[in-house]
């Protein structure tokens, strides 16, 4: 009886030692989350004056990637202040739209600082591109237009992505004109900062 008790015993510590051993493994598997800074993004378009509407390719971008590519995985493009999200469906009135492969969302805050914005949102929340409208609208969304072709982002607008493979990040556009320098000749180009989760499904974004 008392080798039994003994046996038990063994099993119980051995088995409690196994579970808080796996545990710190897995905390120690999440990869640090990434802070990083996009200068420059070129999202050029020709705008036609008669139908006030935009023409040209979008650029791509992957934040698992951190940088522009060419094939389906992408989480948003741009193209001049047009930004879609690799989710839901074609619009329908923008011109040279591309498909949407993927499952990815957006949301905008219009009140926040990149700080503020400490862990992403219930995924009900997030808002996908459907017929007829942006997820990310023009009018009331991330700028003001200042006329002769210059953009402003406003303060507060923060937008926090649900990428296309299941992962969180946000960002905040600090300039739509080159270097930063406000001017029609400078615009089109992009520069924001994002911070990028890397583990699929953790909401954290600090």
């Amino acid at each position: 009886m008392r080798n039994l008790k003994t046996i038990l015993g063994t099993l119980v510590i051995t088995f409690l030692f196994t579970g808080c051993s796996k545990n710190e493994d897995e905390v120690e598997q999440l990869q640090p989350v990434k802070t990083e800074k996009i200068e420059n993004l070129h999202a050029p378009a020709t705008y036609d004056h008669q139908t006030r509407e935009y023409t040209g390719d979008f650029v791509k971008f992957s934040f698992e990637q951190g940088k522009i590519v060419e094939d389906d995985n992408w989480d948003i493009a741009f193209r001049a202040t047009e930004i879609i999200v690799n989710g839901g469906k074609e619009v329908g009135n923008v011109k040279g739209e591309i498909p949407r492969k993927g499952n990815a969302a957006l949301l905008l805050y219009k009140d926040k600082t990149l700080s503020d914005i400490k862990e992403a949102p219930v995924d009900s929340e997030f808002k996908q591109d459907k017929v007829g409208e942006l997820a990310l609208p023009k009018g009331d969304g991330w700028y003001s237009y200042k006329g002769r072709g210059l953009i402003v982002p406003k303060a507060g607008r923060i937008i926090v992505i649900k990428t296309n493979n299941g992962h969180y990040a946000k960002m905040e556009i600090a300039s739509y004109h080159k270097d930063g320098k406000v001017s029609l000749a400078t615009s089109n180009y992009y520069t924001f900062n994002y911070v990028y989760n890397p583990n699929k499904g953790d909401k954290n974004l600090q």
